[in-house]
């Protein structure tokens, strides 16, 4: 009896028959990566700043356990061959201490949500020919001081990657493909997870006094979008009230200088009148008397 014998398949046959994965649902973020990503940006604000996510791909989850920052960048420097070499290094210590080191993408700091840039859109295509998901995690600290933890997680639409490798960027093509610039990147929810430890050391943390959500609610700066805006008035109006005083005060003082001249005046006018009468009248009496004697003398 005859046997048959498989050919062996090579990885990237394996690859390519390799059932398509989920779609990407949820990217799963541990608290600790969030503070370091918040730290970092803050720190170097308003200057753009960018790290490396680290993590695993699993299911339709995207979990991102860790992240570290790439060093600021100067124009002299070989950009490529030091980021290269530098991730490298931080990827390979972290292998050592056996820490996740899968790279799952990326995050860029951004100033009033100006993200969408072509930059943005090479270091997707860059980094998709090598890892098959991945994702940018933006954060915008100017909004977060705000009052809202503007952090969101965007990854390349489908549509406009097969778009965009097929070279045929025109006009017409987007007008076929039904696509506008909200089409280009696609958010994905944000999930935070917390290990058992973090979580029981956070219960330990809480005050023994209950807080209500009315407390909660009083420190959100965003419920109070118009709040600033109105300080900005009142503080106008405060400007204006203090040069409506200095003016009240100055009229005042003129008022009073005024009244005083005046004052000046009439005691000028009146007091030689006041007194020239009491020496009229003296004289006056004087000399009806000096009359009278001088009649009897007479007669």
């Amino acid at each position: 009896m005859a046997t048959t014998t498989t050919p062996a398949r090579s990885f990237l046959q394996v690859a390519a028959t390799e059932e398509a994965a989920p779609p990407l649902r949820v990217v799963q973020i541990e608290g600790l990566v969030i503070l370091k990503i918040i730290k970092h940006c803050k720190d170097h604000s308003p200057s753009l700043v960018t790290g490396q996510l680290l993590g695993l791909d699993v299911g339709s989850v995207l979990e991102v356990t860790n992240c570290f920052p790439f060093p600021m960048r100067e124009e002299d420097e070989e950009i490529e061959a030091d980021g290269a070499n530098y991730q490298l290094e931080m990827m390979r210590c972290l292998r050592e201490v056996n820490v996740d080191n899968n790279t799952v993408g990326w995050y860029q700091s951004t100033l009033l949500g100006s993200f969408q840039t072509v930059e943005l859109i090479e270091t997707f295509m860059n980094y998709q020919e090598n890892i098959r998901r991945c994702v940018c995690i933006i954060y915008d600290p100017s909004r977060s001081d705000q009052g809202v933890l503007a952090l969101k997680a965007l990854k390349l639409s489908d549509s406009f990657m097969e778009l965009y490798r097929s070279n045929n960027f025109t006009g017409e093509k987007l007008r076929e493909k039904n696509l506008s610039w909200v089409d280009i990147f696609e958010e994905i929810p944000i999930k935070v997870s917390n290990s058992a430890l973090i979580s029981a050391f956070m219960t330990e943390l809480e005050p023994d006094t209950p807080v209500t959500q009315c407390d909660y609610d009083r420190l959100q700066l965003s419920t109070s979008s118009l709040m600033e805006r109105n300080t900005e008035f009142l503080i106008e109006c405060m400007d204006d009230l203090s040069l409506e005083q200095q003016k009240v005060i100055l009229g005042l003082h003129l008022v009073c200088c005024c009244f005083r001249m005046y004052l000046t005046e009439i005691s000028s006018i009146l007091v030689p009148i006041l007194l020239s009468e009491p020496v009229s009248s003296t004289s006056s009496a004087a000399s009806m008397a000096s009359k009278e004697k001088g009649g009897e003398h007479g007669s």
